[in-house]
This record gives C-alpha cells, structure tokens and sequence, in this order.
C-alpha cells in the first residue's frame, strides 16, 4: 500500500494542471502540509500542451520549469500521479477523501533511459497530442514529464511486449505485477483543480469537423506548432502535407450557442490572435490569415495585443458567423460559408486550412462526481457558503486563461489555508 500521512492539518490538491500546482505550491510554501493528486500519469494539465502563450507569445517551458523547481524542494508537498478521488465525505475541516491509485507499472527506480520504448513495438494513440500521432506502448507522456518516469499502456499487460520491455530495462525499474490501489486520505480542506476540456469539434456539423481532413480544432494546432508535436512544428494540412499559407480562424466554435455552450469561453479570442502569428512565423508575409469573428473580446492588457494582430497586413478579419464549411473535392480546400455583416455581403472563401476556435468546458461533470459541490448552470463550481472547505479553482472554477487561472488558484489556496488555520486554533 502506498504510504501516506495526512491530516485534519493536510490541504488535498485534486488536479496537477497549472492551476493545481499553483495551489498546492502556494499552500507548502506558506508551511502547510500539502498532497496533489493527479488522474494522469504526470503533471502539466493543458499548459503542457501550449506552444506559445499570449500575449508574450512565450513558451510554456520555461513556466513549467520555474514551478517543478518549487515543487522538488518542497518537502511537506506530496504527489501524486495516476490517483483520482472515488468518494469524499465528511465536513469542512475534516474530510474523508477515497482515492484510486492506478498502476504505472514502472517504480522509482526509472531514469527515463527509454531503453523500454526502444524494445516494444506497440503503438497507441497519443493524448498528448489529442491523437493526432502515435506513441510507443511503453512510453514518457511528454518531455518535461513530472515525475520524470515511463509509463507501461495496460493494454500491454499479459503481452510479449511488456516482456521485452521488462527485459531491456538496466535497473529494474518495470514491474508487471503493480496492482490497483485504494487509499483514504484524512484532510481539512480540498481545492479542485480539474481544469478544462475542449469542445467536442465534431458536435458542431456545419463545419465539417468529422468528414474534412482539413478542419482542425485550436488545441490540435497549437501541438502541430510544438516541435516535438505529430508534425515536428510543421503547419501543414493533414490532407495532403501541403504546407498551409492560407489558414481560416473559426471564433466562437461551440461557444455562446444554444445549442452548444451558452457560455463564453473566454480563451478563444486571444487564441486565435495568438495563432495568426503562427501563419507569418512560419511563411512570412507569404502566409494568409482570416480571422471570422462575431466581436474580439480582448480585455486590459489584452487590447495591445489584439491592435498589434490587426495592424499586420497578413492578417484578415471578417466580422461573421460563419454559416457552413463544405470542401472542394479537387483541391481539398475547405470553403467557408456566409454573410460580412459589415455590408451584408455573401461569401464563399476558400483556405488551405480551417482552425475552429473551440470553446472551453468543465472536465469534470459535478452533477455525478463523487463529491456533493455547488456548480453553477455551466458547469463550472461556484463560490459557496455550502461548499465549506471544498474551493474550485483555475479552469474548474471559470472560464479563464493561464493568468487568471494562476490568481484563481492562489486565492482557493488562500481559502483552503483559512480552514486548517480554523481547525488548528479550535484545536488548540
């Protein structure tokens, strides 16, 4: 059984993105003993999947770096990876919190060596890079993978490639017989850090996510671009490899929709800005960007950025909501569907490539998580007085870019320090 101590006194982290490990972060480093769960194999969340941030257009890495860093001299900060919450009960202040803990399959005597990858020939879809290439079956989830150790897929349990895998290993560090296990936490305080899904792309028919190659969602380009993504850093068009000069940005791709998410989704404006540059960073100013808008929302420091994108001459923007994307059957060229409503007049443009701006949801369904917390009509968890010492945080609180997830996670983790502090001088 996994060996863990926690108590009354103990902040439990549920969510290893950006968010959660600000959080758990800003709760060790303030002296309070803090435990971090993780459902995936490594911590990272979203972030990790970024190629460049806004408005800066800065990589990831480096913030990603700066926060493993802090985590690694943090002693009274314990991860967890591969653990999901089964059941919470009890009362702010003192909560019973069940965890699932699934096997890697790998132990810590792991240096990332890769020899196990290098032995095995199966492949498996990658999520990493939301499918869009393979991984190997014995495999390191990303480059800056924390903890930096490999995983075995468990559909690899029981085959002669799990064998080889175990063989090739020079320390011994695979261990096919790891076993499910199922702990129970003792805390005084939780903050959900679950994060954000996109949306299903292939919910929104008319724009032919589902039957045209060329039609991508935000999130998949943003690994095309990463040059250790499925196409190396390569803007290219699935369909054919042709380098893509002539990209179209779908805004509000799922969201303020009815019959999608009524809600904004915030991200989708900058993302798409952001993205833009990507066109001109990779062909100069051979490269075409048209950006279909109902309205830009770049707030604050945002409006700089968003003036900077419209002044570059490379870049197009057409206030409309686009009707349909159907697909030229000889060039494989999508073409967009609709009405400039500065002049109401019809378009029918084609593009090397289509980006859907999809909008940004909930991962976890709180209405049938294993947790009685107060969500509000979108999904996302409110501040509540009934919640008690339970606090959302980041991306599972609000629709929010990486900064205002960061401040959202600082403050749930001010909240969650309140009620151990109220527990202890109780106590006392």
């Amino acid at each position: 059984m996994t060996d863990v101590v926690a108590t009354n006194q103990t902040i439990l982290v549920v969510g290893g993105g950006i968010s959660g490990m600000t959080a758990a972060l800003e709760a060790a480093e303030c002296g309070k003993d803090v435990i971090l769960l993780e459902k995936n194999p490594s911590l990272g969340g979203r972030v990790s999947q970024l190629y460049k941030y806004f408005p800066k257009l800065c990589f990831p890495t480096c913030g990603m770096e700066i926060n493993l860093r802090r985590i690694k001299a943090r002693n009274n900060l314990r991860v967890m990876t591969l653990a999901e919450v089964t059941k919470v009960s009890g009362d702010k202040g003192n909560y019973s919190v069940d965890v699932k803990i699934s096997p890697r399959y790998v132990n810590e005597n792991c240096t990332a060596c890769g020899a196990c990858s290098d032995a095995v020939s199966a492949e498996f879809d990658n999520e990493h890079n939301y499918n869009l290439d393979k991984r190997k079956g014995a495999y390191l989830p990303f480059t800056m993978a924390f903890p930096q150790r490999y995983v075995i897929d468990p559909a690899m349990i029981g085959t002669d490639d799990a064998a080889k895998a175990k063989d090739a290993c020079p320390v011994g560090a695979i261990d096919l017989d790891m076993a499910e296990e199922n702990i129970q936490l003792n805390v005084g305080s939780v903050v959900w850090a679950t994060g954000w899904k996109p949306y299903d792309a292939a919910k929104i028919q008319p724009y032919g996510y589902d039957r045209f190659d060329n039609v991508i969602t935000s999130v998949e380009l943003e690994r095309m671009m990463d040059p250790q993504g499925p196409t190396g850093g390569k803007l290219i068009r699935p369909s054919d490899g042709k380098e893509a000069k002539d990209v179209a940005f779908i805004q509000c791709a799922g969201s303020r929709d009815r019959n999608h998410l009524r809600h904004c989704s915030r991200i989708c404006c900058m993302a798409s800005l952001k993205q833009s540059t990507y066109t001109r960073e990779k062909f100069g100013d051979e490269g075409k960007s048209t950006i279909y808008y109902i309205d830009i929302r770049a707030i604050d420091r945002f409006e700089d950025f968003y003036q900077k994108v419209k002044s570059d001459s490379t870049v197009n923007f057409i206030k409309s909501k686009v009707a349909s994307v159907v697909e030229d059957k000889d060039t494989g060229n999508p073409i967009l569907k609709g009405v400039d409503t500065e002049g109401y007049k019809r378009y029918a443009n084609p593009h090397d490539l289509v980006v859907l701006a999809v909008g940004m949801e909930p991962s976890v369904n709180f209405n049938d998580a294993p947790v009685d917390i107060v969500s509000n009509e979108f999904g996302f968890i409110e501040a509540n007085p009934e919640n008690g010492g339970l606090f959302g945080a980041g991306c599972a609180s609000d629709a929010l870019d990486v900064n205002r997830a960061v401040q959202s996670a600082t403050a749930s983790a001010l909240r969650a320090i309140q009620v151990v502090n109220q527990v202890a001088e109780a106590e006392d």
